[in-house]
C-alpha cells in the first residue's frame, strides 16, 4: 500500500527532466570524472583522424562521445560516415524503393524492417490488386485502339466501326505539297481516348493507302448483375436457352372494387331480364320499376303521428287536483332531509317496513338517526358522508294539491345544485335548527344565501320551520325570538310579510308536521301544520299562452327510448308527436311518448308540470342536461353578451364570474357596469360606476364565453370565487 502512495506522489514532470535531453547547461554541469573522460577521449579521436581533423569541430566529436558513452571507434566511425566523408545522394532518376533513414546518432543499419507474416500476407495481396487492376485497365485500353480504323472516301458508309460505341463520325484531311489525301477517322465522344495513346497515321504521299478492313467490334464484359437484380431475375446465365424468372402478375386478378362492380352490373342485368320478361307477359315498364321499388327496405322508424289535439282547451275541461313544486333549503345539518322523510312516512307514500329496513342499515355505519333521510337521500356518497349533494325528488297528495319535492343540499359547495332546485319551485320552506348555537351559525352561514337565492330565483311564498324545538323543550321564547330574527331578514330580502310562515316542528318524531304535537309543553302553538300551510299555498301563475321552453334536468335511457328526458315545462305547452328543438346544439328531435307528474302515460303536458320526454330522431350527443327544449317555429337564441338588472350580494365590479340558471351554468366576465338604479322605482341613480356595493341594484353587462340559451325576462345567479356576488333578471 506505502508502494502505492508513493507511485502517486511521484513528480512525474521531475522525473522526465532528468531522462530528458541534456542542453548547454548540462553538459556545464558534468562531474569532475567525466570531464577528465571527455577530455582524453578527445584527444584520441583528434589523433585518430589526423589531417582530416579539422573537418569536425570539438563540440561534434565531444557529442558523440557522450552518446556513444566514451566508445571512441563508434565516435570515429560516425564522425567520418557523417561529416568528413558522408555517402552520395542518389540519382533523381532512380529513387531506391526503399530509403530508410539512419537513425542518427544512435545509428541504425539501412535495411528496411522485418515484417512479421501478417503484414507480408497483407502486402501480397495488395499486390496482387494493384496488378490485377493495372491488367484491366492495359486490357481496356487495347480494346478501344483496336475500333480506331483508317478509310479512304471511297469506303462504305453503312460499315461504320465505331458505330453504336461513339456518337459521331468527323472527317479530317492533311495537305502536303503534292496533293490532298483525305483521313477519314472516328472522333470518340464518350470515353475521350488521350492523344498521347491514340495511334500514329503517317499516310503515303506518293502511293494511295489500300482500304483496310475493319476489325470486328469487341464487345465490353458484362457487368455482374446486383444483389437485388439477382433476387429478381435469378443469377446470370450466359446460356441462351435460359428462360427468363416468372414474375406473379399482381394485376392478373380482379380487384375488390372490379368484384363490387361486376356484382352489382350482374343484379341489374337480372333485373333487366325480369322486367323484360315481365314486359313480355303483357306488364308495362313502370310495374317493373314498381316492384323493384317495393323490394327496398328502410330501416327507419316513421315519425309519431300527432294528434293536433288543442292542449289549452284540453287543460281547461280537465278536473283534478292542483300541481305543485316545493324546494327546501336550509343549512346544512338543519335536519331538511329528515323532516321530509317523516312527513312522507305520516302520509303513507313510504311504510314503515322501508324505514325499519332503512334504520338497519344505518345501525351498521353507525348513523341509525339517518333512517328517515335515507328515504331522499339514496345515493351511496350521501349516506356515507351524511349530507345530501343533489337534488332529491319525490312526489306526494293530499286532498286537494299533487305537490313534489325537491330537496336542496345545504352545504355551501353544492350550491349550484340548491339554484338548479329553486329554479323550478313554486314556493320554498326554509328549514331552520332551533338548538342552542345551531340557528345563530345557521344564519351567518347557508340560511341567509339560501333566502337571498330563492327570492332571487322568483319564489315569493316561504314557509318557515322552526325544526328541532323539542331539543329546548318547545321553549315559545325561543321560537318567538327565531321568528323576530328571521322576518326582518326575510322582508329585507324582498318578501312580503304575508307570504311568510312560521310552524315550529320536530323532524324527528313527526310533531307538527301532518297531525299537531301531543305534547302539553308546546300547547301555545294553536297554528297550521306544515301540510296545511302548504295546502295554502298558490302555485306561481302558468304561462301557458307563451312558446314552449324546458329546461333538461336529466338526460336517460329507457325502455321506451334510446334518449329520455327529464324537467320541469316553464312556459308553453306540448303533445305527442310534437317537432322540439334543442339549443344550443339546434338538433329537431321528436316526442315519441311522454309521461307526467305521477308517471301516467299522457298525451299532452303544460306548464308547470314535471315531465318525462321519450325522444326520437336525435343522436345522444347533442342533447345534455341544461340545453332547452323550445317551439322550432319560435326558439330561444343563444347570446354570448347580455344586460342584467341585477342585486348585488358582494361587491361588484369588472370580473370573472360564473352565470346559473337552472341547471345551466357558463363561464362568463363582467365587461362593464352601466348605472346604479333604484330599488323602488328602477331610475338611473348614477351612471358608470366604478364597484356597486352590497344590496345595491345595478345594470351590468356580462359577456360569455361560448353562446348559450338566453332570452329577456330569465332569471340568472352571477356567482364568483364560490360565493354568489349577485342575481337578476335579464334586460
Amino acid at each position: 500500500m506505502a508502494r502505492h502512495q508513493n507511485i502517486r506522489n511521484l513528480d512525474y514532470e521531475a522525473e522526465l527532466e532528468e531522462y530528458g535531453a541534456f542542453s548547454d547547461e548540462e553538459e556545464e554541469e558534468l562531474s569532475p570524472e567525466d570531464q577528465v573522460r571527455m577530455r582524453e577521449g578527445t584527444a584520441q579521436v583528434l589523433e585518430a583522424l589526423g589531417v582530416e581533423a579539422h573537418k569536425v569541430t570539438k563540440a561534434q566529436i565531444e557529442e558523440s562521445l557522450w552518446h556513444y558513452f566514451w566508445d571512441v571507434d563508434k565516435t570515429i566511425t560516425y564522425l567520418i560516415s557523417k561529416y568528413i566523408d558522408p555517402p552520395k545522394k542518389p540519382a533523381k532518376t532512380a529513387p531506391p524503393k526503399v530509403a530508410p533513414k539512419q537513425d542518427g546518432l544512435l545509428g541504425g543499419s539501412g535495411a528496411p524492417p522485418k515484417m512479421s507474416k501478417l503484414q507480408q500476407l497483407a502486402a501480397a495481396r495488395k499486390k496482387k490488386a494493384e496488378g490485377k487492376s493495372a491488367s484491366e485497365d492495359v486490357e481496356q485500353t487495347q480494346v478501344k485502339m483496336t475500333e480506331l480504323t483508317v478509310n479512304d472516301n471511297q469506303a462504305s458508309k453503312e460499315n461504320r466501326p465505331l458505330a453504336g460505341l461513339f456518337g459521331k463520325r468527323v472527317k479530317t484531311s492533311e495537305t502536303t505539297a503534292q496533293g490532298r489525301i483525305p483521313l477519314t477517322m472516328a472522333e470518340p465522344t464518350r470515353p475521350e481516348i488521350p492523344q498521347a495513346q491514340a495511334p500514329e497515321v503517317t499516310p503515303s504521299l506518293h502511293q494511295e493507302e489500300a482500304p483496310v478492313e475493319p476489325e470486328p467490334v469487341v464487345a465490353p464484359p458484362k457487368a455482374q448483375p446486383s444483389a437485388f437484380a439477382s433476387t429478381l431475375f435469378g443469377p446470370l446465365s450466359d446460356s441462351p436457352k435460359r428462360k427468363p424468372r416468372e414474375v406473379p402478375d399482381a394485376f392478373g386478378k380482379p380487384s375488390p372494387d372490379d368484384v363490387v362492380l361486376a356484382a352489382q352490373a350482374k343484379v341489374a342485368t337480372a333485373g333487366k331480364k325480369s322486367a323484360n320478361v315481365q314486359n313480355k307477359k303483357g306488364s308495362s315498364s313502370a310495374d317493373g320499376v314498381t316492384n323493384q321499388v317495393n323490394q327496398l327496405k328502410i330501416d327507419d322508424t316513421p315519425l309519431p303521428k300527432s294528434r293536433n289535439l288543442n292542449v289549452l282547451s284540453e287543460f281547461e275541461k280537465q278536473k283534478g287536483k292542483k300541481t305543485a313544486s316545493f324546494v327546501v333549503v336550509g343549512h346544512v345539518d338543519a335536519g331538511k332531509s329528515t323532516m321530509m322523510g317523516r312527513l312522507l312516512l305520516d302520509l303513507n307514500v313510504v311504510d314503515q317496513r322501508t324505514v325499519d329496513k332503512l334504520r338497519k342499515e344505518a345501525e351498521k355505519i353507525g348513523k341509525t338517526s339517518f333512517a328517515l333521510a335515507w328515504v331522499l337521500d339514496q345515493r351511496h356518497e350521501e349516506r356515507s358522508r351524511g349530507v345530501t349533494i343533489d337534488i332529491a325528488t319525490n312526489r306526494f297528495e293530499t286532498e286537494t294539491t299533487s305537490f313534489t319535492i325537491l330537496d336542496a343540499p345545504g352545504h355551501r359547495d353544492f350550491i349550484p345544485n340548491m339554484i338548479a332546485g329553486a329554479s323550478q319551485a313554486d314556493f320554498a320552506i326554509l328549514v331552520i335548527d332551533a338548538s342552542t348555537g345551531a340557528f345563530e351559525s345557521g344564519l351567518k352561514g347557508q340560511t341567509r344565501e339560501h333566502s337571498l337565492l330563492i327570492r332571487s330565483m322568483g319564489v315569493s311564498r316561504i314557509i318557515v320551520a322552526v325544526n328541532k324545538l323539542d331539543t329546548v323543550n318547545w321553549s315559545q321564547e325561543r321560537f318567538d325570538e327565531i321568528k323576530h330574527q328571521v322576518s326582518g331578514f326575510l322582508t329585507a330580502t324582498g318578501f312580503q310579510p304575508k307570504n311568510i310562515a312560521f310552524v315550529p316542528v320536530s323532524g324527528l318524531h313527526g310533531d307538527n308536521l301532518v297531525r299537531k304535537t301531543a305534547d302539553p309543553a308546546a300547547s301555545w302553538y294553536t297554528g297550521n301544520t306544515l301540510v296545511e300551510e302548504l295546502e295554502a299555498s298558490e302555485p306561481s301563475a302558468r304561462a301557458l299562452a307563451k312558446p314552449l321552453r324546458m329546461t333538461i334536468s336529466e338526460v336517460m335511457r329507457t325502455p321506451q327510448s334510446p334518449i329520455s328526458i327529464t324537467g320541469r315545462i316553464d312556459a308553453g305547452s306540448l303533445q305527442m308527436g310534437d317537432a322540439l328543438l334543442v339549443q344550443p346544439s339546434g338538433e329537431k328531435a321528436y316526442v315519441k311518448s311522454l309521461q307526467v307528474d305521477d308517471g301516467e302515460p299522457a298525451d299532452w303536458a303544460v306548464a308547470g308540470q314535471n315531465v318525462i320526454l321519450h325522444l326520437s330522431n336525435i343522436d345522444a350527443i347533442h342533447v345534455r342536461v341544461g340545453d332547452i327544449v323550445c317551439d322550432p317555429a319560435k326558439p330561444i337564441q343563444c347570446v354570448d353578451t347580455f344586460t342584467l338588472k341585477a342585486l348585488a350580494f358582494d361587491i361588484l365590479m369588472p370580473m370573472q364570474v360564473d352565470v346559473h340558471r337552472g341547471r345551466l351554468h357558463a363561464a362568463g366576465k363582467i365587461e362593464a357596469i352601466d348605472a346604479i338604479l333604484d330599488k323602488v322605482t328602477g331610475k338611473v341613480t348614477k351612471k358608470k360606476p366604478m364597484i356597486v356595493k352590497p344590496g345595491t341594484v345595478s345594470r351590468v353587462r356580462v359577456t360569455l364565453h361560448s353562446k348559450v340559451p338566453l332570452e329577456a325576462g330569465q332569471r340568472v345567479v352571477l356567482r364568483s370565487g364560490g360565493q354568489t356576488v349577485a342575481a337578476g333578471l335579464l334586460e
